[in-house]
């Protein structure tokens, strides 16, 4: 057994990350200035949107997003319940009614099917969450809203790098919010990127600031002067420049990373395929996952334990796991204010009782990799039935 713990999901910060942020502490700059610019003009080119802008967190470019729309009071927003609860938050804050519908089978993403039959008078959005790193069935989802009117902002905390069809996940919808969270694929610490129509990311710029109509740094650098003007009730949802230093090198070596997270999902998928009591993650041919979580399904018919025992055994083998995610339908306050039972979406409900997230991440060695794979198959032939 394994000597020591393995995290489920630590970071990996590089000699070119800590020397960036070294240079940006030793500038005139720390806040959201000239680095925090050519982040987003790096990060618009990599996926291949026509604009990008670079906030806090990618709860807050969905917010300055939803806000850009014109999303507020009277409006209903459809998402997921399969997904953390900052993705409904972010309708509440603006006023907005959330309406969750239940999640698709395989993928457990948002099943644009019932997506159709939720649709009325007062639906302005579309807000699906690209779980895992799998995209949603962007055409059908596109479609209802091309017909209906409707605006796509789309969750893709985990979906960098993705691909629909071959298309980028970043320049599909109107507007797509990425997450650089500890944990994600590429990491500020915190942080996060809006995507999208040049126009609606300038108005989103405007929210995400105070409402002001001019940036920090153009108003004291030598670009521009101390005037001002507040044209909207905004937000506070800048990245800073020590942040932006960490991006730039986590987003060139994405590619390669992408590798890296493809091979130690090769080994889990070989060495878990002929293991009946938990079912591997669903991928479809025309997407490209970002495999930012491996999450596994426990057949639990065919156990004697329940999850929560399951993560314990695999915790006392010293690996660390993680549930990805309580649907949000099951919190105190959306229970409560909506009247929801857990089996008011019977898929995502069912799903959440048999989810287990393994580690995936880049600091995984090989021998990590088999620690992992050895305490899962344990732990199954310890306790199956």
């Amino acid at each position: 057994m394994r000597k020591t713990f393995l995290p489920f999901s630590p970071p990996k910060i590089g000699d070119d990350e800590i020397a960036e942020v070294v240079d940006t502490l030793k500038s005139d700059w720390i806040t959201t200035g000239p680095k925090v610019k050519r982040f987003e003009q790096e990060f618009a080119e990599f996926v291949g949107a026509p604009s990008a802008l670079a906030v806090s967190s990618a709860t807050d470019a969905m917010l300055v997003g939803l806000a850009a729309l014109g999303i507020g009071a009277g409006d209903e927003v459809i998402t997921t319940p399969m997904t953390f609860c900052s993705t409904v938050h972010v309708i509440e804050h603006l006023g907005a009614r959330p309406v969750l519908v239940d999640v698709e089978e395989d993928t457990l993403n948002i099943d644009p099917g019932r997506v159709a039959e939720a649709l009325n008078q007062n639906t302005r959005a579309l807000l699906p969450v690209h779980l895992y790193g799998h995209p949603c069935e962007m055409d059908t989802l596109l479609g209802l809203a091309e017909t209906h009117g409707l605006y796509v902002l789309e969750d893709a905390a985990h979906a960098l790098p993705a691909k629909y069809r071959g298309h980028a996940v970043g320049t599909l919808g109107d507007l797509t919010a990425f997450s650089f969270y500890a944990t994600k694929n590429l990491t500020t610490g915190e942080g996060g990127m809006l995507t999208g129509n040049s126009d609606l990311v300038e108005q989103a710029r405007i929210w995400s600031l105070h409402g002001i109509g001019s940036d920090a740094y153009t108003r004291y650098s030598a670009e521009d002067s101390w005037s001002y003007e507040v044209v909207l009730p905004g937000f506070k949802c800048n990245m800073t420049d020590i942040q932006a230093s960490l991006g730039l090198h986590q987003l060139r070596r994405q590619t390669d990373s992408q590798v890296r997270r493809r091979v130690i999902v090769r080994a889990y998928d070989e060495a878990f395929a002929n293991l009946a009591e938990v079912e591997r993650p669903a991928r479809r041919d025309e997407v490209e996952h970002a495999w930012h979580l491996y999450v596994l399904r426990l057949n639990l018919d065919m156990l004697t334990i329940d999850r929560a025992r399951f993560i314990q055994e695999l915790c006392s083998r010293n690996i660390g796991a993680s549930v990805h995610f309580i649907p949000v339908h099951m919190h105190p306050y959306y229970r409560v204010k909506y009247g929801y039972d857990p089996d008011d979406f019977p898929v995502a409900y069912r799903n959440y009782l048999r989810l287990v997230s393994l580690p995936l991440n880049l600091r995984m060695t090989d021998s990590d990799v088999d620690s992992v794979i050895d305490a899962v198959v344990d732990v199954v032939t310890s306790h199956r039935r």
